[in-house]
């Protein structure tokens, strides 16, 4: 099922058991933050960008070292090295993504980010190494974002695919079967938002965190909240700004989010995800966050 229809989804997805595969990955991956600067395509729609005058470099790429070092006393995590010529490329889940037994190379909206899909190196790790099976969207006109614009709900087999130029209904009906979904809810993002996965996080298949103002359909925000309930966390604006959204469960207990989404979370907000049985844990990264983007958008999962 693909559908922007709520009720149809919910009645669906409920129904649905956590027996699609595993609710966390087996492994990361990374890109590493190699010629880190501001990406002039990508800033026309990606307002959490910062101005180029104050691109770090040499911090964002101590940061995104602190992010590996974590990571790694959690679950196998792999980084490849980035490239001048593809400065967004320490975001690569929005290129590649993995399912059981194959991998999926999306298609970016923007010529520089496309330029990430060409890699040999990381579709050699996936075809060669792993012995994945691989499924093209590169090639064809429509674009699809991968898991920034898809949050995926793992032990279910649950897609939400917020569309923008980054995503539109084609794309993202491409991504729902070459992920092998149960069902996705499609709909529109908020005017200003350009991927899913800054206003929405599926932690291990049991909670969510959601923040409203990133939709332009509240209903779509119930929906979500219904089936998570009442393990929902609600972003205020600030929580929203600070890319509390923007977090990751690596395993069956944490949640992921970068140090500055740590520092604004309220402790409202931290107690919800307490009761849901997740422990928070951060790491800083406002160097990286300049590029608009966050902790969950430099996580790569390995299926």
């Amino acid at each position: 099922m693909i559908t922007r229809d709520t009720h149809a989804f919910l009645d669906f997805a409920r129904g649905c058991a956590t027996d699609f595969g595993p609710a966390t990955a087996r492994a990361a991956f990374l890109v590493a933050p190699d010629g880190f600067a501001l990406a002039e395509q990508s800033a026309q729609d990606n307002r959490y960008m910062a101005q180029a005058a104050t691109f770090d470099p040499a911090s964002a790429s101590s940061q995104h070292r602190e992010l590996h070092r974590a990571f790694s006393g959690v679950l196998p995590t792999v980084c490849f090295a980035g490239s001048p010529d593809t400065p967004d490329a320490l975001f690569p889940n929005n290129v590649f993504g993995t399912a059981a037994g194959r991998y999926v190379v999306g298609r970016m909206r923007h010529a520089v980010r496309q330029r990430e899909a060409a890699r040999d190196d990381i579709r050699g790790f996936f075809a060669g190494v792993l012995d994945y099976a691989e499924v093209d969207l590169s090639t064809q006109a429509h674009p699809c974002e991968l898991t920034g614009a898809l949050v995926i709900d793992r032990a279910r087999g649950l897609g939400f695919c917020g569309l923008s130029e980054r995503c539109d209904e084609e794309g993202a009906r491409l991504m729902h079967e070459a992920f092998g979904l149960r069902a996705t809810l499609l709909f529109d993002l908020a005017p200003g938002e350009y991927h899913t996965n800054v206003v929405l996080a599926v932690l291990a298949g049991r909670a969510a965190i959601v923040c409203p103002q990133g939709f332009a359909d509240a209903a779509v925000v119930e929906a979500i909240a219904s089936l998570y309930a009442p393990h929902v966390v609600s972003c205020s604006p600030a929580e929203h700004a600070a890319f509390v959204g923007n977090a990751i469960s690596l395993s069956a207990d944490t949640v992921w989010m970068s140090a500055h989404a740590g520092r604004t979370l309220t402790e409202a907000n931290r107690e919800r995800l307490r009761v849901a049985g997740f422990t928070v844990a951060t790491v800083e990264l406002d160097a990286i966050e300049a590029g608009g983007g966050s902790l969950r958008c430099c996580v790569g999962e390995i299926y």
